[in-house]
């Protein structure tokens, strides 16, 4: 078994890379850097959701969008070919970056092999650590960045959001999204997604 030291090392570099990003959002009254802050969610959220989880998947829910502002959206074409070759290539760019880190801070070939494994969502709804990691992604996302979202968004778009991001999930993970404290109108978007 891995030492905690070098989790808590890789966790300190990717939380320094990450405090780099220029976007920032603002949570009661201060502003953070927007990937530290996802990442820090992300822990938190794996940690409740499966606290077992093994140190690969730690790692990875710590490190999923490192230094993503370094290659913006709109930096492809904005149209669904230009979007799914943007996620294509953060995939890679993220687990280059992290690669790099875990090397840096001393851990093996093969667990910066395992996450880059699931940094690449490879077997989704087949392995079960690629799934949990999911899971996680989409209970953060309904959660923090979902009602901003829906906000800029027509009801049918954000449904059909819903409704892909549902589909992601397993039981266990739908379950726990149920149970998210959500607003009203969130709610009421879950349910009319759920419904469809």
């Amino acid at each position: 078994m891995v030492p905690s030291n070098l989790l808590e090392n890789a966790f300190h570099l990717f939380d320094t890379a990450n405090a780099q990003d220029p976007n920032t959002e603002e949570v009661q009254g201060r502003q953070y850097p927007k990937e530290l802050l996802y990442a820090q969610r992300m822990t938190a959220k794996l940690n409740d959701f499966a606290p077992d989880a093994s140190e690969p998947l730690r790692l990875t829910a710590r490190c999923q969008h490192i230094c993503r502002w370094e290659i913006p959206r709109d930096s492809y074409a904005m149209n669904r070919e230009g979007y799914l070759r943007w996620r294509q290539d953060l995939k890679k760019f993220h687990a280059k970056k992290a690669g790099d880190i875990l090397k840096k801070v001393g851990y093996s070939d093969e667990t910066i092999d395992k996450v880059s494994f699931l940094l690449e969502k490879k077997q989704l709804k087949k392995n079960e650590a690629t799934q949990t990691l999911e899971d996680v992604i989409c209970l953060v996302f309904l959660e923090y960045y979902f009602e901003p979202f829906a906000e800029k968004h027509p009801d049918d778009k954000t449904i059909a959001i819903l409704q892909k991001t549902w589909r992601k999930m397993s039981e266990k993970g739908q379950h726990a999204a149920l149970s998210l404290p959500l607003s009203e109108n969130a709610k009421n978007l879950v349910q009319k997604a759920l419904k469809g």
